[in-house]
């Protein structure tokens, strides 16, 4: 329904009108493939879904050359960061002059640098790369490293329960759209998903590399930085926060800092004046949310949209400090009500910018529910418990076997000396108390 409602209400010729329309088809589809499997969110109608709403509007967009206009932006970037070291227009008059990113989206722009006007080197294909390598990776670090059940047919159950829902996540509306169109906020929230599966992992330098990088490429992931230091402080400890947060800030500042030392006015007028909508030139980022009807109902409304802004992000700080969160959901959470805020209050912003909140809100608590780990190879039915011994001591008896007799009453240092209880006495039909061993010993 969502997808149909697009199709209809986008003008023509747009690449959302035809995402809509394509999709809704995908969806139906998709419904009907569900309808009658008798598994809820099953595969099948997951991989229906999202061929019907994002490769085969992919697939045609890319045919007609059809695209978001942010592809151009991150393309025209790339070109000018090789011609004059910085990737922002000095002069930006028109809305498609400005570069809203950060210095590090440009890089997605380099292939069609490289090699022209193809539809294997547009940004759009790379935004859908970055993302497709995040969850995957997302996935990888959350279902490996301990003991798994493994499935009825054999298979890891983890693994396979990753792919089903990083498919579903495909499948989602909110992220097929960007998918298919060449939106630049799927590589983000990709970052933001592997770094929090890290975070969930106790893996603090990676979580903060990685969202170090995602820091890189839009505002949006900035955010990401303080909450993921403090769900790393309550769970690791201070020198874990620590490692997180300059691991993060390392390549953010590596990347910024260039840039705003070739031209400081080009990046403050396209990077931070432009998209809160502060600018001379209106942003093309315009939805009926509230902080743009603040601009359009209330006097001075810019002045009031950025200072709700301000004191939004005061107060998701306050609550990191007063109330931190304790797992990945709570702090994947606390991140979507910090980007709700901001996106409801920001004067220049759009409906596409829900791919944010609905990620940080449904991915986790999916992913906290994967097991972690590969499985252990069970034990043979037939073996009794007391057969049923650990690697360390089988490795200790082939030692010992190999070393020759041992004194009486000594075993190697570091071996389970544990005998099956009465096992000789069982075989030869004789039975003795439990003491009585020990008490001959002793005489």
């Amino acid at each position: 329904m969502s997808a149909l409602v697009v199709g209809l209400a986008s003008p023509d010729h747009t690449s959302q009108k035809v995402w809509g329309l394509v999709g809704a088809a995908g969806y139906s589809c998709a419904a009907l493939v569900a309808a009658r499997s008798s598994t809820p969110w099953a595969r099948t109608p997951a991989v229906v879904a999202v061929t019907g709403a994002a490769a085969i509007p992919l697939l045609y967009l890319s045919v007609i050359g059809r695209a978001q206009m942010e592809v151009g932006v991150v393309e025209r970037a790339a070109d000018l960061l090789f011609a004059t070291g910085t990737p922002y227009d000095p002069a930006p008059h028109a809305v498609r002059d400005f570069n809203p990113y950060l210095p590090g989206m440009a890089l997605f722009g380099i292939p069609h640098l490289l090699f022209g006007d193809t539809p294997l080197a547009s940004a759009r294909v790379w935004f859908l790369v970055a993302f497709l390598g995040a969850v995957a990776g997302a996935v990888r670090v959350l279902t490996r490293g301990r003991g798994l059940v493994p499935g009825s047919s054999g298979t890891v159950r983890g693994a396979t329960a990753g792919l089903t829902g990083a498919l579903w996540l495909i499948a989602c509306p909110v992220v097929a759209l960007p998918l298919s169109i060449g939106g630049v906020d799927p590589p983000v929230i990709g970052l933001l998903s592997l770094a929090l599966a890290f975070t969930q992992r106790g893996r603090a330098g990676r979580a903060g590399l990685v969202v170090g990088v995602a820091a890189v490429l839009k505002w949006t992931a900035w955010p990401a930085i303080p909450v993921i230091v403090a769900v790393l402080a309550v769970r690791s400890g201070k020198r874990a926060a620590f490692r997180c947060a300059a691991a993060a800030i390392g390549p953010a500042a590596l990347t910024i800092t260039p840039a705003v030392l070739v031209d400081a006015g080009a990046f403050y007028q396209n990077v931070v004046l432009y998209p809160l909508g502060l600018g001379p030139t209106a942003s093309s980022a315009q939805s009926p949310l509230l902080g743009h009807l603040i601009v359009l109902l209330l006097p001075h409304g810019k002045a009031v949209t950025t200072a709700l802004i301000a004191l939004s992000a005061v107060g998701v700080g306050a609550s990191l400090l007063v109330r931190p969160p304790r797992s990945t959901v709570a702090a994947a959470d606390r991140l979507a009500m910090g980007l709700l805020l901001a996106i409801l209050l920001s004067p220049a912003t759009r409906i596409g910018y829900a791919i944010y909140p609905v990620v940080l809100i449904a991915w986790p608590r999916f992913t906290a529910r994967l097991p972690a780990g590969r499985p252990a190879a069970p034990h043979p039915a037939s073996e009794p418990p007391y057969r049923r011994r650990t690697v360390a001591s089988r490795l200790c008896t082939a030692t010992s076997a190999a070393a020759g007799p041992l004194p009486p009453h000594r075993s190697p240092a570091g071996c389970d000396a544990r005998r099956p209880p009465h096992r000789e006495h069982h075989e030869t039909g004789s039975r003795h108390p439990v003491g009585a061993d020990d008490s001959r010993r002793a005489g």
